[in-house]
């Protein structure tokens, strides 16, 4: 798999849209959901994450959710940053057991009024990561945040045999999904790094 950057075109898979019964499709688009409401596709705020104790009241993210406009975005590994050294230093993450991640995700299709064009985009979904073993190294206060949104964050594995579920299920089914894994499901590590990112993370 390639690296991704936010606001770069990146690969999802969702429930297919003209398929009476349920099967998946693959699908490519923004990484960086672009809301119902939006005038243009390139927004002026990030949207490339969305913090799912929010989805519900959003306006970027409420209606994908209520509306059951999830997504799984596949990454062979993500990168995020940490600080313990007082420097920005990049790590990766694999699954440990050598399988690709399938990270929990919302997605939309916007069309542009002016032109026609369709754009799919997609979010992807973190949740508090506190108190998890490995993840609260990760990040930085930022100073543009209120203090109500400093805490650690993590994406949101879900597991193979819990896709479809994610997929073509309930709110209340998917919302059931949105749990941390275990430290031990990852590899980690700065020497796992092998290319200069930029701020923001990325999949690949």
């Amino acid at each position: 798999m390639r690296e991704v950057f936010p606001r770069a075109p990146g690969p999802f898979i969702r429930r297919a849209r003209d398929d009476a019964g349920y099967c998946r499709e693959g699908v490519v688009g923004q990484w960086g959901l672009i809301p119902w409401f939006a005038k243009e596709p390139k927004l002026k705020y990030p949207t490339n994450n969305a913090r799912s104790e929010e989805l519900a009241d959003k306006a970027s993210y409420k209606h994908p959710w209520v509306r059951g406009q999830r997504c799984i975005i596949p990454a062979a590994s993500f990168d995020d940053p940490n600080w313990e050294t007082g420097k920005n230093v990049w790590w990766r993450f694999k699954r440990a057991d050598g399988a690709p991640w399938g990270l929990a995700g919302l997605r939309n299709t916007w069309t542009d009024k002016t032109t026609g064009e369709v754009h799919e985009s997609y979010t992807m979904l973190t949740l508090n990561a506190d108190h998890h073993p490995l993840m609260k190294c990760m990040h930085k206060s930022d100073p543009k945040l209120t203090a109500d949104q400093q805490d650690k964050r993590s994406v949101i594995p879900i597991e193979l045999g819990d896709v479809d579920l994610w997929l073509a299920g309930t709110v209340d089914q998917a919302q059931r999904l949105l749990r941390l894994a275990p430290a031990d499901a990852f590899e980690a590590g700065r020497g796992l790094l092998v290319f200069s990112a930029i701020s923001d993370g990325t999949q690949s």
